[in-house]
């Protein structure tokens, strides 16, 4: 096979020529996969996003948008707390007001407006498995994956519309955004499962784009001799993957208005939660996020703040000790940067769609400097490479925010809506602590109900898990209830004045 004069001209153009320089040593079928990898980029594409981040290689903070002084200012000293009037609180608001947003949230949803869309380009690397994240089974008495609970609280969630609204079809659309690595095993997993009783056209998935590695040089970095080293382009990849891959499209033609967007990982997630999503109606917000308060001042989790003029997330690695233990001024000791970014977004489709097609290729892409097996300048591959010797470009979801003309936050209690399974092991954001607590909200639905639990059940599923992993959880203190039976706590008046036992399942029949 010999080299298309065209394809070596690209290569020396952006000076990725390296890429050919094995090329006599591979046999026929290694050539054909080299000459797909480097059709397959998008080479000036690669060349501008190096450009783009050559100052962050300096590990110097940049503020291209600030102007005069600020641009000598540590992003902690321009950081500015969310304006309250911008700000709402599931514990600051009356229950009137949430039942509200709820009838509003669920009325969109009963009309077809309403869809979610789940990054789930993630691998459970740290969680010891080969598979996606979403198929991964916490141990619950029901085996239920991620994926599944997720699916029966849309469907729980389109039962609750027909019956409050009288209406017959409500349906909310599922796109998933899977990766190189997800996609396949993810769709087979769906088909084999029948879509837990979703219909499988209501079920869309679409791919994200990859990057290829470099190094410090902005040379693509070599997994084999004839393959390049890629990975995805980060979960803010949503917006060049919407347009490219088709799923705005169909987004518009099933005239969708409003999109919730979230990350498969959090057990707890309320997908197109209706209170959220009628906040943001009667807020008449393009763009929102939910968040939890959070737990302590150094706590590893972004916060959602304003720099100057726009909203951005600025990661706990930003902030100074200092900041981050700032109180507010008003003697509560509660943080003054306190909204823990969750990954739980609104947009409105016309803030989406704008987004997408005049402000995506803007998004500034952020560096990982990583440890990346490739070949070394001999040829060799190295494994494990003993220092950091190349980066992966990213962009994140949250990015857009400073695209927002009308954005607003909603916070929310931890313990009813964010536990993600983030590792293996440990003692925070295991399969144990999301099982965990799991079953103490449910043990909450069902006690606010009026059901009678044995004494001490709460305390009892702490202590079971403490000394129980996922796999070898024999202990019968567990408690599950089906998200086909309760979506947020509701439909359980059944349970009412009932002295319930352990281990207790209830699911539909």
């Amino acid at each position: 096979m010999n080299i298309d004069p065209d394809i070596v001209l690209r290569l020396n153009a952006a000076h990725q020529e390296h890429l050919l320089t094995y090329w006599n040593e591979l046999d026929h079928e290694q050539r054909a996969i080299l000459i797909r990898d480097i059709t397959n980029i998008d080479l000036d594409h690669v060349t501008q996003a190096f450009h783009d981040i050559k100052d962050q290689l300096d590990d110097k903070p940049t503020h291209d948008d600030l102007n005069g002084d600020d641009k000598s200012k540590t992003i902690d000293e321009l950081m500015e707390p969310i304006p309250e009037h911008l700000t709402g609180s599931v514990d600051q608001t009356t229950k009137d007001q949430l039942e509200h947003y709820r009838r509003e949230g669920l009325k969109a949803i009963a009309e077809g407006s309403v869809c979610v869309l789940l990054l789930a380009g993630g691998q459970g690397t740290r969680l010891g498995v080969d598979y996606p994240k979403g198929m991964y089974d916490v141990g619950l008495p029901s085996k239920k994956s991620l994926y599944q609970i997720q699916a029966e609280r849309i469907r729980r969630l389109e039962h609750l519309a027909n019956e409050e609204f009288g209406t017959k079809k409500a349906t909310i659309p599922w796109f998933i955004m899977t990766s190189e690595h997800t996609r396949i095993s993810t769709e087979e997993y769906f088909i084999k499962h029948n879509y837990f009783g979703l219909k499988s056209q209501n079920v869309i998935l679409f791919e994200q784009h990859t990057l290829p590695a470099l190094d410090f040089q902005g040379k693509i970095l070599m997994d084999e001799k004839y393959k390049l080293t890629k990975a995805a382009d980060g979960n803010g990849g949503l917006y060049r993957a919407l347009k490219t891959r088709g799923a705005l499209s169909e987004m518009e033609h099933r005239q969708i208005k409003y999109v919730h967007v979230y990350c498969v990982d959090n057990i707890l997630v309320r997908v197109a939660d209706p209170v959220f999503i009628g906040y943001c109606l009667e807020k008449k917000a393009d763009c929102a996020a939910k968040v939890v308060k959070k737990t302590f001042p150094n706590e590893s989790v972004g916060v959602i703040c304003k720099v100057r003029d726009h909203f951005q997330v600025v990661e706990y690695s930003e902030i100074t000790e200092k900041t981050s233990q700032r109180t507010k001024p008003d003697h509560s000791g509660d943080l003054l940067f306190n909204t823990g970014n969750i990954c739980n977004h609104f947009f409105t489709f016309d803030f989406l769609r704008d987004v997408c097609e005049n402000h995506e290729s803007r998004l500034i892409y952020h560096i990982a400097k990583k440890k990346i097996p490739s070949i070394d300048k001999d040829g060799h591959r190295v494994d494990k490479p003993i220092e950091i010797n190349g980066i992966k470009l990213e962009k994140f979801v949250f990015d857009v925010f400073s695209c927002a003309k009308r954005f607003f936050v909603w916070e929310v209690r931890r313990d009813d809506e964010f536990s993600p399974l983030k590792n293996g092991s440990g003692t925070k954001d295991t399969a144990v602590t999301c099982r965990r607590d799991l079953m103490l909200q449910h043990v909450r639905w069902l006690q606010a109900a009026g059901a009678v639990l044995p004494p001490n059940t709460a305390k009892q599923i702490i202590l079971a898990d403490k000394f129980h992993d996922n796999e070898n959880n024999s202990n019968c203190n567990v408690v599950e209830i089906s998200p086909l039976i309760s979506y947020a706590g509701e439909n359980l008046e059944f349970t009412k004045g009932q002295t319930l036992k352990l281990p207790l399942k209830i699911e539909m029949k």
